[in-house]
């Protein structure tokens, strides 16, 4: 008879060196960073707020996702960047929020070359630019949405990427890095990361749309 895996990770043969099992129920993790990101996004509003009380609420809604996406990509994706070859024994909130959503893609518990080097460009280079697009709305600065182009490209580009490689790997190959349950494909795998496409797509539309209007009437000045 084989022996039952060490881990519960697909594929069941992956090597995971050292996998200890949460000692936090699921239901108490996705609390504990529930609460986490209604603290960061309530500040963040009451301090927009309060700074610039004339901004639009069209422009704080942006303010608050940038600086949700720069929080998570400069210190939950950091924290995975750092410890990546260590997380499987791992029993800080950072560490067992992972291995939870490493059922859904046991990449994140293998150093998996392209996650890994995907997931560090985004804390070196996306993350912090989240925060100077957020920073520039709350100024009205002018560069915002060239700005805001760039980062919406590159979450779009990085969420294609990912799920091309995965699913690829898995039709083609026939090595699938997620549990076969359907929980942990639809709701972490692709609805958690189809969030950064659809929300991105949107704010890469807006900022499209308001340059082109701009060097419209550029135009329009130029001609008068």
């Amino acid at each position: 008879m084989p022996s039952p895996p060490s881990h519960p990770y697909y594929p069941l043969d992956a090597n995971i060196v050292g996998y200890e099992p949460n000692q936090t129920p699921v239901l108490e993790l996705l609390v504990s960073a529930g609460g986490a990101c209604t603290i960061l996004l309530s500040v963040t509003f009451v301090l927009a707020s309060y700074v610039k009380p004339t901004l639009r609420m069209a422009d704080r809604i942006a303010i608050l996702w940038f600086v949700l996406s720069g929080t998570l990509h400069c210190f939950f994706e950091g924290y995975f960047m750092v410890h990546h070859n260590h997380m499987a024994s791992a029993q800080d909130l950072f560490g067992q929020l992972w291995k939870e959503y490493a059922l859904a893609d046991s990449r994140y518990m293998t150093s998996d070359t392209l996650v890994l080097c995907m997931e560090t460009m985004t804390v070196v280079l996306w993350g912090p630019l989240c925060f100077v697009v957020a920073y520039l709305t709350a100024i009205r600065h002018s560069l915002r949405h060239p700005i805001q182009v760039i980062v919406c490209m590159s979450h779009l580009y990085g969420d294609t990427l990912y799920y091309a490689t995965s699913l690829f790997d898995e039709y083609v190959h026939g090595q699938p890095y997620s549990r076969p349950e359907p929980y942990y494909f639809w709701l972490y795998y692709f609805f958690m990361n189809f969030i950064w496409i659809v929300v991105p797509a949107y704010y890469l539309y807006r900022s499209i749309s308001t340059i082109s209007a701009a060097l419209k009437q550029a135009e329009k000045d130029k001609t008068k």
